[in-house]
């Protein structure tokens, strides 16, 4: 895959608008390992392959291991590698993701304010928005992920 555009080079202002979001998110309190999940179950639903690479080598450095990193994408099979609020925020990260099918319906929101506060949850859904443009821009310019560049 030939990457069709450098977007960082071409608007360097925007990708530094995008870190200091990004920045925010993570020293937002949310757990920095329901972030990283939340952050690689958006990417897997949206096909993002840098994306998906790259929330994949975090949670392996982070510690998650194997068994469970290949599980997100099922999590809802997974038993209990996910915490209640892991599973509800993987469940919210769907929801807010496909949101042109789901229009985010009550019973969704009343599930996810279940286990999140109200700065916790704008806080976890500017994630998944975040992680919704980054995966656009890498997949709009064809980033080829960390794995595919020695191939």
């Amino acid at each position: 895959m030939t990457q069709r555009l450098d977007y960082a080079a071409a608007a360097p202002g925007g990708m530094k608008a995008l870190g200091g979001l990004y920045g925010y998110i993570g020293q937002s309190g949310l757990p920095q390992r329901l972030i990283e999940l939340v952050y690689l179950r958006v990417s897997q639903i949206n096909g993002c392959a840098y994306c998906m690479d790259m929330h994949s080598r975090d949670l392996l450095k982070a510690g998650l291991d194997v068994e469970t990193l290949v599980l997100v994408q099922g999590w809802r099979e997974a038993g209990d590698l996910f915490s209640p609020a892991e599973r509800a925020a993987l469940q919210w990260a769907e929801t807010v993701t496909r949101v042109a099918e789901t229009a985010v319906p009550d019973a969704e929101f009343e599930a996810a304010s279940a286990h999140f506060d109200a700065k916790q949850l704008s806080d976890l859904t500017l994630a998944i928005g975040l992680m919704n443009t980054y995966n656009r821009l890498a997949i709009s310019f064809r980033t080829p992920p960390a794995a595919a560049k020695g191939h």
